[in-house]
């Protein structure tokens, strides 16, 4: 799978975290159903990527979810491969460590963003 793929897999991926997230909308009444049906709507419009020189930044809504390295390179003196995907240390920058790879069959993050690390 190439890299744009990966990312597209990832996005899907978080809006079906969200999704899953609390009680199923078909176990609600019909009031709380078209809430929770709004919610992920406007959770799954507000989702998308910024690129930038050498990360994509994940954001959502007003927030950011997370960055993805676009190539091998070094953050903060810690090597790093294509694909890793970091949490945010803020609007601008990843945080030191990376939490997992797009390329990986592994889930490291939630709706929420990257896991942390154990």
């Amino acid at each position: 799978m190439n890299y744009k793929e990966s990312t597209e897999k990832l996005l899907e991926g978080i809006k079906e975290d969200y999704a899953g997230w609390g009680k199923r909308a078909e176990d609600l009444d019909p009031v709380a159903k078209k809430i929770k049906l709004d919610m992920i709507e406007s959770f799954n419009n507000g989702l998308h990527m910024k690129s930038g020189k050498k990360y994509d930044k994940v954001i959502q809504g007003g927030s950011v979810w997370g960055f993805i390295a676009k190539a091998d390179g070094v953050l903060k003196g810690i090597p790093h491969k294509k694909g890793d995907v970091f949490k945010a240390a803020g609007w601008r920058a990843p945080a030191k460590w990376a939490r997992g790879s797009i390329f990986s069959d592994t889930k490291f993050y939630r709706w929420t963003g990257p896991n942390y690390l154990i």
